[in-house]
């Protein structure tokens, strides 16, 4: 054998190297969640902005549908290949306007909504405003006025667990475990304002022991937020075991100051009505929520979406571009 041919051979790293890469991937990974929170939130401010001044537009110029329809395709002749300013989006931020323009307590709160998926755009597109504001919960009923306005905002409608890596056959348990393991996305997803208490937490009446799937606590509201995990359909029975930890968590966990405590039920699916007559009778604030394990948007789009470097370079673009 020609020994010009035999590899030289890796030198051994050295101590505390392991941890270093560890720690470099770490805040890679920090960096470019905080890029893209801040880009989404610049577009975000955009969209309210566009929504805001076509709606003002319209009722003082007497505009008509013709003329968002010319906005668009101004738009996107100098902005090509963003489907953000179709048509339809623009008329959908128009409408998320309109609907929350004269809602003061919800208008900073729509500015604080956390989008942390790869592009905004992607959450437009899917409505994803939707799951903040659409989301089947029994908020107005059971949870206090002083707070309704942010509860409002703490339960989506449905979320999208597509960087867990599961299969679509999985269990409760291995959900569970896949959730904690990934818990910065995990919370991301669920709003930003969560915070991680536990998983399986410990409960004990009467000498018996019960556990929550869950456990988190949401700083905005001051209160202990109980999950649960379905991976089949939601049932009535559901309810009865999230509000029994509800009872118990109020009673003998909550501490001076927290308000009481929510329960959310995220289940594989459900149906509206199934779960309007669960939530006619509970007294206890709870949402009840969907989700999914694979990604949304199709694999043959993945390599479309920019870097967090290219968003924060376009919209620069755009704050230059004022011809």
């Amino acid at each position: 054998m020609n020994a010009n041919l035999v590899p030289a051979s890796i030198p051994a790293p050295p101590a505390g190297y392991g941890d270093f890469l560890l720690e470099i991937r770490a805040q890679i990974r920090q960096r470019q969640f905080q890029a893209l929170r801040a880009a989404n939130r610049e577009l975000l401010a955009l969209y309210w902005w566009l929504g805001e001044n076509i709606s003002q537009r319209q009722r003082a110029l007497g505009w008509g549908k013709s003329v968002v329809e010319n906005l668009a395709r101004d738009l996107q002749a100098k902005f090509p290949g963003r489907n953000g300013f179709s048509v339809q989006n623009l008329w959908l931020m128009r409408q998320f306007f309109n609907e929350y323009c004269d809602k003061p307590k919800l208008q900073p709160l729509v500015r604080e909504i956390s989008w942390a998926k790869s592009v905004l755009q992607h959450q437009l597109d899917n409505h994803s405003d939707a799951q903040y504001l659409n989301g089947q919960t029994n908020f107005d009923a059971a949870v206090p006025d002083s707070i309704k306005a942010q509860a409002l905002l703490a339960v989506k409608d449905h979320y999208t667990f597509d960087f867990l890596g599961l299969a679509e056959e999985h269990s409760e348990r291995e959900l569970e475990q896949a959730l904690v393991r990934n818990l910065r996305s995990f919370l991301s997803e669920m709003g930003g304002a969560f915070t991680f208490v536990a998983n399986q937490y410990r409960l004990e009446l009467d000498g018996k022991e019960y556990f929550i799937d869950l456990l988190l606590f949401h700083r905005r509201l001051r209160c202990l937020v109980a999950i649960e995990l379905k991976i089949g359909d939601f049932k009535p029975e559901h309810k009865g075991q999230i509000e029994f930890y509800l009872d118990t968590l109020d009673q003998q966990h909550r501490m001076e100051g927290e308000n009481p405590p929510i329960g959310i039920v995220i289940c594989r699916s459900k149906t509206k009505t199934m779960v309007e007559y669960a939530l006619r009778t509970m007294t206890r604030p709870l949402g009840i929520a969907t989700y999914t394990v694979t990604p949304q948007l199709p694999a043959s789009y993945r390599n479309d979406l920019p870097s967090p470097e290219q968003i924060a370079a376009r919209l620069q673009g755009w704050a230059g571009n004022d011809d």
